[in-house]
């Protein structure tokens, strides 16, 4: 693996993000091509991502963040008083998450957040226009709107 490799790796956990979790390894089977030593690298830090030890991962343009950047939220991450269990699906700006609220009470509930890169202001508009119909919504199949906010990062 050349020197770009751990920054190529860190870009192709962030590109995999956007499949669901169980397409992500065919997704770095394809992208790493012959390149095993670039395969096993991107799946070691998807593992370590995947953890309770969230990892940052770089910027569009490719620089990794700086330690206090923008953190890549998962399983283990705390969100406020709610802490994310698992992935339970993707949309098409948002990744909903089975998480534990501790306070003030203890519950499980669906966290939506928006996606890493999606966060412009049409798509933030978009996603609290959701909120706000879902907050209105009174149906056994429609999901409450128990608490909104954003992440430390903004999202």
């Amino acid at each position: 693996m050349n020197g770009s490799g751990p920054r190529r790796a860190q870009r192709l956990l962030r590109d995999s993000l956007s499949y669901p979790a169980t397409e992500r390894d065919d997704f770095f089977v394809r992208a790493c091509g012959d390149d095993a030593d670039l395969l096993a690298e991107v799946r070691s830090l998807y593992a370590k991502w995947s953890s309770d030890d969230p990892i940052t991962l770089p910027t569009a343009g490719g620089e990794a963040t700086p330690p206090g950047g923008v953190p890549i939220e998962g399983p283990g991450t705390r969100i406020g008083p709610y802490t994310l269990i698992e992935n339970l699906g993707e949309g098409g700006f948002g990744v909903v998450y089975l998480a534990q609220q501790d306070e003030p009470v203890r519950r499980r509930v669906a966290l939506k957040i928006i996606k890493l890169g999606m966060d412009t202001r049409a798509v933030i508009a978009r996603f609290e226009a959701e909120r706000q119909a879902l907050a209105i919504m009174d149906h056994p199949g429609i999901a409450k709107v128990l608490d909104a906010g954003a992440t430390n990062t903004g999202r």
